[in-house]
């Protein structure tokens, strides 16, 4: 196995078709399907030699692609673990690295995990050579900015409540989703779950329901401790996030289970179209 700094000089110093091949993008690697091409260079950026290696290194990381931390987080970990197969390494600008770092970094720590050494922005070619840049500033301008959610100790679950109660916390929120949890069945020791969302109600100015689901499953891959708790089993369980979203950052801040029998919470969220708050 090559060392990675060792590996980057010689890849961008010499003709590397000789030291590597061209192989299709398996298929366990979905995280880089459909980016743009079909074939990776072996050895790759990382210095894995064989498919299996990379297989298992680049599985781990699904997980912080599937949060969507940085839209460039794809990009640059698919340019590493599959590189794409031309007469040159392409490598990620040290600007594109940063970018990605200071946007996931954070996701990774709460699911406790450091950057890893192996990802140093050092070790990347400045933005004058050769190498993929990050998207010009104007990308936020064109894209929607939606608030981002935030790493947050789990509010408790609440199984016991009034529909009163709740129409009280609805009061005091900006969105309640609905969210049915279970565990997938997987060949790998890692948990994976299902998450389906269907908004509930949403009353923060501009945002559509679907972007409300949209980062409310970011905020459970994100607190996956969380995701922990609510799906003991792999049995589906239902519950209502209510939350907020202050100055660009959503928080859930009540977590009730919605049991099939449970009449106070459908009664709240029926009631909640005609109530008049204090």
């Amino acid at each position: 196995v090559f060392a990675m700094n060792g590996f980057l000089r010689v890849a961008t110093g010499l003709d590397i078709g000789l030291s590597t091949k061209c192989v299709v993008i398996p298929k366990e690697m979905g995280m880089c399907h459909k980016i743009g091409y079909s074939e990776m260079r072996l050895p790759n950026l990382m210095g894995h030699t064989s498919m299996a290696e990379v297989i298992q290194k680049s599985s781990t990381w699904q997980h912080l692609i599937h949060t969507d931390c940085h839209p460039h987080v794809r990009t640059f970990l698919c340019s590493l673990f599959a590189p794409i197969c031309l007469d040159t390494f392409i490598h990620p600008c040290r600007s594109m690295c940063a970018a990605v770092r200071d946007s996931c970094a954070p996701v990774l720590l709460c699911q406790g995990h450091p950057w890893p050494a192996s990802l140093d922005c050092d070790r990347f070619p400045g933005d004058e050579d050769m190498c993929l840049a990050p998207l010009t500033k104007d990308y936020k301008y064109l894209h929607k900015v939606l608030p981002k959610p935030t790493c947050q100790t789990c509010p408790a679950v609440e199984e016991f409540f009034t529909h009163k109660r709740v129409l009280e916390v609805f009061c005091h929120s900006n969105f309640a989703v609905k969210v049915k949890l279970s565990k997938k069945r997987t060949a790998s020791e890692d948990q994976e779950y299902n998450i389906e969302c269907q908004v509930e109600f949403t009353s923060q100015g501009s945002l559509l329901p679907y972007e409300t689901q949209s980062m409310i499953q970011q905020w459970l891959l994100i607190n996956e401790k969380c995701i922990e708790r609510m799906s003991p089993t792999h049995r589906p369980m239902v519950y209502l996030l209510v939350g907020n979203i202050e100055e660009g950052v959503i928080s859930v801040n009540q977590v009730y289970r919605w049991q099939r029998k449970d009449s106070q919470l459908t009664l709240a969220t029926q009631k909640w179209r005609y109530h008049k708050c204090l």
